[in-house]
């Protein structure tokens, strides 16, 4: 017994504890061959995994298997599905737990992948989804009895700048479709105090439908001048051609675009300049005016769109000189899309795309309220890109009629 004892001490000071019986000459009997050993650890992986997912659903749902606590809870168990996992020694099929809500999202064997996750794998997904460094911490500690320290946490964390250094300057792809640019503002500490900082995003569409993102640049307010910094490095990466581009409608972002890229047609967000247009129109004025807009960009050609912009002017201009100016003064970049078939009109005439973007990176980095510097704010971004990315994997719908009248 005390020898037992022993060795179970000497195996929890390595940091995890094995009972005893597992040295046991009549346990190690039953295993005569290597595939004996292989067929038990292999169980052994499966069950253990089995133990912390649902260690996992206990602390999604904040209560225990058949607790009580659960009645009324909003959500609950509902049963288990099989997965086939990959294991060190083999496959093995395991048991995963689900909540009837459908909001369960495993993290130590993720959902559409085979395999374990490593522990440091499982600190860095942590960290993408925007937990600090401390609820990491806890998180190891409550849900998967690992005692592991912040300063290893940052080691392991801090190994991500390295990897969005090299994603940041990879070779791109020498042409692209569209490219949707837009900034999302963070709170960064510079010079000892807390200011807005933007991040630049550029999101393109290459020849197969598929789209990625070329890379993020980290400035002061938005302007049209660090644009500039931004496409010279895309094009130093290796962009030769960009046929469209579609941007919010910022001051001299046009102009810059075509200093780099002069080839590229340019395309002003419809659905930012209605945002604009409707800002100082009064409520009672707000439907009617924006019914009187929507036939402008909703017009089947350039020119029927023109005659409702003189038919727009003709009810609002005296009333809301700001908005019919604002047509009038962008109408090339508010237009281009007329100059291409319904189904790539759909694509290019909004930014929808890349807000869409923002709205998912801010959804991860929401639990940080501000960032001690900027590469603290770009590993950040990075990895909320990378989880972001693994769901685009199909081509933008319809992209075949697309392509053949993009040719």
């Amino acid at each position: 017994m005390e020898e037992k004892m022993a060795k179970s001490k000497s195996n929890e000071n390595q940091g995890y504890i094995v009972p005893g019986q597992l040295f046991d000459k009549e346990f190690l009997k039953q295993f005569h061959t290597q595939d004996d050993v292989d067929k038990f650890m292999n169980d052994l992986h499966a069950r253990l995994y089995e133990q912390l997912l649902d260690s996992e659903m206990d602390a999604h749902l904040g209560y225990e298997k058949n607790n009580n606590a659960g009645d009324n809870s909003g959500n609950s168990r509902n049963g288990s599905y099989t997965k086939r996992i990959q294991t060190l020694h083999g496959e093995a099929d395991i048991k995963v737990p689900r909540d009837r809500n459908g909001e369960f999202e495993p993290i130590i064997i993720p959902k559409h992948e085979k395999k374990g996750m490593s522990l440091e794998r499982l600190v860095i997904s942590l960290y993408a989804k925007g937990m600090s460094v401390s609820d990491i911490e806890d998180e190891l500690r409550d849900i998967y009895q690992v005692n592991l320290s912040s300063s290893v946490i940052s080691v392991i964390t801090n190994k991500v700048t390295q990897s969005a250094l090299e994603w940041q300057n990879r070779p791109l792809s020498q042409q692209y479709m569209i490219v949707w640019m837009d900034g999302i503002v963070f709170k960064v500490r510079d010079g000892g105090k807390v200011i807005n900082k933007t991040v630049y995003l550029a999101v393109g569409l290459d020849k197969t439908g598929r789209k990625e993102v070329l890379g993020m640049w980290v400035g002061k307010a938005e302007s049209s001048s660090f644009w500039m910094t931004v496409l010279t490095d895309m094009k130093s990466r290796g962009v030769e051609d960009i046929l469209i581009t579609c941007t919010d409608n910022l001051n001299g972002f046009t102009d810059t675009i075509r200093s780099v890229f002069p080839q590229a047609a340019t395309q002003i967000c419809v659905v930012h300049q209605i945002r604009n247009c409707c800002k100082y129109v009064v409520y009672k004025d707000l439907k009617a005016f924006t019914a009187d807009m929507k036939e402008i960009y909703s017009a089947p050609n350039r020119d029927l769109a023109a005659a409702a912009l003189d038919r727009f002017e003709g009810i609002w201009g005296k009333k809301y000189l700001y908005a019919v100016r604002s047509w009038r003064n962008n109408w090339d970049d508010l237009t281009t899309f007329f100059e291409y078939p319904i189904e790539i009109r759909q694509i290019i005439y909004t930014t929808n795309l890349i807000e869409n973007l923002n709205g998912k990176i801010r959804k991860y980095t929401k639990a940080k309220l501000s960032y001690p510097n900027d590469d603290a704010v770009k590993k950040s971004v990075y990895l909320a890109i990378s989880e972001i990315e693994k769901k685009w994997t199909q081509p933008v719908r319809n992209w075949g009629i697309v392509f053949n009248q993009f040719i």
